[in-house]
């Protein structure tokens, strides 16, 4: 079994949101995406060279177990106790070297990795821009010569556009319905998640200080890094100004 890192300590560090407590159990269920996650790992198993590779926010373990199984040395990083749980479940889950604390700090040392990465937005759960920076830097320090960083994100201008609601999932028993909040004045946006299950209703809110291209691309170079590509999703399609979403790859020269 893998050196546990994250000291199987009850104590959520404070750097996930709520959900990451309230929810880890459904998170899956709710909110996993099959062919939006097979692309993220077809992609990410790409761009792995020869690693070892480090998910930031690796949660429940949605995209790192996938990458394991193809032979990929997976680590992680996570600000939930209960996530991690969640994770050590899974088969294979027990086996993934997983650190429980702040992922802007990248908490990790006598490794070198030849890629990190987060999905699903992840990136922008860290609170404003100095710790979004700290996080840029930090995983500069810790690439191998060559390594690459990966984040994926909306494009702000099509998130604004875009507000209101939208279904997440249904099914016999369930509905998950989003209602996106956006405050341009601070470079955040809010998502309600309404869940209704078997006659029982929940309400979960995750905040996000969401940043454009040209920010994320000058927090990369004053960290050390440059901008290889922008792919415009995890399935490769090209990034255009009709794009809403992107996936940038930074590299370590």
């Amino acid at each position: 079994m893998a050196t546990e890192t994250e000291t199987e300590s009850e104590t959520e560090t404070g750097t996930r949101p709520g959900y990451a407590v309230e929810f880890a159990d459904d998170y899956d269920r709710f909110f996993g995406k099959p062919r939006i996650s097979g692309a993220t790992v077809d992609a990410l198993a790409d761009l792995a060279g020869e690693g070892p590779v480090l998910e930031l926010g690796i949660g429940t373990g949605r995209i790192a177990l996938p990458l394991r199984a193809r032979g990929i040395d997976v680590h992680g990083i996570d600000g939930s106790a209960a996530m991690i749980r969640r994770l050590r479940a899974k088969p294979g889950g027990g086996e993934v070297p997983v650190t429980l604390g702040d992922f802007s700090d990248v908490p990790v040392s006598g490794t070198t990795f030849s890629l990190v990465y987060l999905a699903a937005g992840t990136f922008f759960e860290l609170p404003d821009q100095e710790s979004q920076t700290r996080c840029f830097t930090e995983v500069a320090r810790r690439l191998a010569p060559g390594g690459l960083f990966v984040l994926d994100a909306h494009v702000p201008e099509a998130l604004a556009r875009a507000a209101g609601s939208e279904v997440v999932s249904d099914g016999e028993n369930h509905l998950v319905v989003c209602h996106r909040r956006i405050d341009p004045s601070v470079q955040r946006y809010r998502s309600h998640y309404v869940i209704h299950e078997n006659g029982r209703t929940r309400h979960m809110r995750v905040e996000f200080r969401y940043a454009g291209c040209g920010e994320l691309d000058l927090m990369a170079q004053q960290a050390g890094l440059r901008l290889r590509e922008r792919r415009g999703g995890w399935a490769g399609e090209p990034f255009t100004r009709d794009s809403a979403y992107h996936v940038s790859v930074y590299a370590r020269p």
